[in-house]
Order: C-alpha cells, then sequence, then structure tokens
C-alpha cells in the first residue's frame, strides 16, 4: 500500500491508484494500474472492449474491492473515507438505472430525497438547473420508459449534476447519442472544466475525447500502456510523413528503401503517407531528389489520437467497450 497521495510535478491529484489490481478467478482483468488524474483535468480514459477501464472505474468507486494496491479520490484514501469523498463525487457507470413509471423529474427528486447530505429546501432548483444543463428540460415530465437510449444517458448525467461535484467519472457518456447530443456533451464537459471539476471520462469516441482532453491514459489486456497529457502522448507518436508526387510508384520505392515503414499511397491522388522510422524531411527530400521523383510537397504531421491508439494496443476500437 503506498502511504499518502503521489503527485507528478508537484501537483495535486484528484484520482490517484496504486499497483491496483483485480482478478477474476484466474484472469488478470486489471493489472498493476497506477492512474494520475490532475486536479481540474479532463482525463480521456480510452482502451478497447475487455481491457479493464470499468472495472477499474468500479474500484475506484469502491463498488468492488481490488486484491492489491490502493486508489485515493480527492487526496484521501478509499475505500476507507468513502463517506466523506463521494458526495463530491458523480458517476455515470454501466448506463443509468431509473423507475421506468417515473417522469424524469420524478426520478431525480427521488434521488436527491435519498442523498442525505442534499438540502431539500434547494431541491427543486438543483433538479431544474441539471435538467437544464443536459438539454432535458422540455422531456422533465415524460416518463422514463418512454425516453430515448441518449435521453436515458442525458439523465444518468444530470442525476450526477444534483449537487455540486469537485470529481466527474463518466463511463461512456455519449453511448446512444446522436452528433447533436454528442456534440452537447462535448460542450458540457468543457463547461464543468471550466467551473473547477475534474473529469474522468471512459469512451469510444477518440476524436471527441481529443477534442476536450487534457490528459489520456490508454488501457490494454488490463494494463495501463500509455499515459500523461494529450500533448504529451502524442509526442511519443511515430511522426508521419506526407508528399505530394505525381510519381507515387517511384516514391514509394525510394522511401521503403530509405527505410521508413508502412509506405502507402495515399486516398487522394499523388500522395504517400509513411511512418518517417527517425529520417528528417530534408534527409527524405533528398534522397527523393537524387531518384528523380518529384516533390511537390513534403511535410511531417502527428498520428491523430486514434492512430496513436492502434499502434500502441495493436487493433482497432471496438465500440462495446
Amino acid at each position: 500500500m503506498t502511504q499518502g497521495v503521489p503527485d507528478i510535478g508537484g501537483g495535486a491529484l484528484a484520482v490517484a491508484s496504486e499497483g491496483l489490481t483485480r482478478r477474476f478467478g484466474h484472469q488478470v482483468a486489471v493489472d498493476q494500474v497506477s492512474l494520475r488524474v490532475p486536479v481540474g483535468a479532463v482525463y480521456g480514459f480510452l482502451g478497447p472492449n475487455g481491457s479493464g477501464k470499468t472495472t477499474t472505474i468500479r474500484m475506484l468507486l469502491g463498488l468492488i474491492s481490488a486484491h492489491e494496491g490502493s486508489i485515493h479520490l480527492l487526496g484521501s484514501a478509499m475505500p476507507r473515507s468513502a463517506a466523506l469523498v463521494l458526495p463530491s463525487v458523480g458517476a455515470l457507470i454501466e448506463g443509468p438505472a431509473f423507475h421506468p413509471y417515473l417522469t424524469g423529474a420524478d426520478n431525480l427528486r427521488r434521488l436527491d430525497a435519498a442523498d442525505r447530505t442534499a438540502n431539500p429546501h434547494s431541491s427543486s432548483e438543483r433538479i431544474a438547473e441539471s435538467l437544464s444543463r443536459v438539454g432535458l428540460s422540455a422531456a422533465a415530465s415524460k416518463r422514463y420508459r418512454q425516453y430515448s437510449l441518449g435521453m436515458k444517458q442525458r439523465l444518468g448525467i444530470a442525476a450526477a449534476l444534483l449537487q455540486p461535484r469537485k470529481l466527474l467519472i463518466l463511463d461512456e457518456p455519449t453511448n446512444g447519442l446522436d452528433p447533436q447530443g454528442t456534440r452537447e456533451v462535448r460542450h458540457l464537459i468543457r463547461s464543468l472544466a471550466a467551473d473547477g471539476a475534474t473529469i474522468l471520462v471512459s469512451s469510444h469516441l477518440l476524436a471527441e475525447v481529443e477534442q476536450v482532453a487534457t490528459h489520456v491514459g490508454i488501457m490494454s489486456a488490463g494494463r495501463l500502456i500509455s499515459q500523461g497529457t494529450l500533448t504529451e502522448v502524442l509526442a511519443g507518436a511515430e511522426p508521419r510523413l506526407l508528399l505530394f508526387t505525381n510519381a507515387t510508384g517511384p516514391a514509394q520505392h525510394v522511401l521503403s528503401r530509405l527505410g521508413l515503414s508502412d509506405v502507402l499511397a495515399g486516398l487522394g491522388k499523388g500522395t504517400v503517407t509513411a511512418n518517417m522510422c527517425g529520417h528528417g524531411v530534408d534527409e527524405i527530400t533528398r534522397a527523393l531528389v537524387n531518384a528523380d521523383v518529384p516533390v511537390l510537397g513534403i511535410s511531417q504531421t502527428r498520428p491523430a489520437l486514434e492512430d496513436l491508439f492502434v499502434s500502441l494496443t495493436g487493433e482497432g476500437f471496438d465500440v462495446a467497450s
């Protein structure tokens, strides 16, 4: 067990785990995971189906126990300090569960009444505000069983926002949402972060995460294989070359001979891309010119988060994760 709360660069951590491990029978679902989520961060928690994301989240919240390791939320040890810490933590895990015969507002009212830390005198105002923040004001009086999947997700987020939260843990919050709803959740995450909340969001929409995350952690086969600020993690990715030429075949031959990998003719006419493998743009340009390959344009680009994810895990992203 770790004594105290670890930090990175002297900064306080809203979520910290050391050597977090969970087994189901002989299967190790989460293997020595040490999370570092700084206060105020939007942390994108990524991984394919079965990588251990949801199991990790459930351990963080005390819903299941860890077999090894330690957890601190908001500076306090879990699960020992759960009663103290959890009122400041909002969570949406594995989809919301509500009473189908009650309206959206009534479901929130029941949850609020069960919260011993909630002020009953401000209940109506807080419920109205949380419904407004997720775009459900017009559906407040509609029965939950009439809600679409996307509306159910929104109501789950609204439930997490009934009280002011220092930390929000959202497991696939955009599940079932249309593009407009996804954009609204993205805007909501940004506004919550601007208000000072720390947000850990598990998602399969890598492009969406890339637009809102300040930090990311990538899980694969139960292990945390990359973690840091979004800039740091992407900086570790292999840069790619983008070449414009009217001689794509000879260009591919030169680049392969030079030692670049994954040399591909692009979908666009007259483009070739490749992993640069430590070679500089000037060196590559000289090799092409010396081989009489026309260079109409050349640049170095960083892969998107999705490209990095595939390179690290060796697989595509399963939206069921």
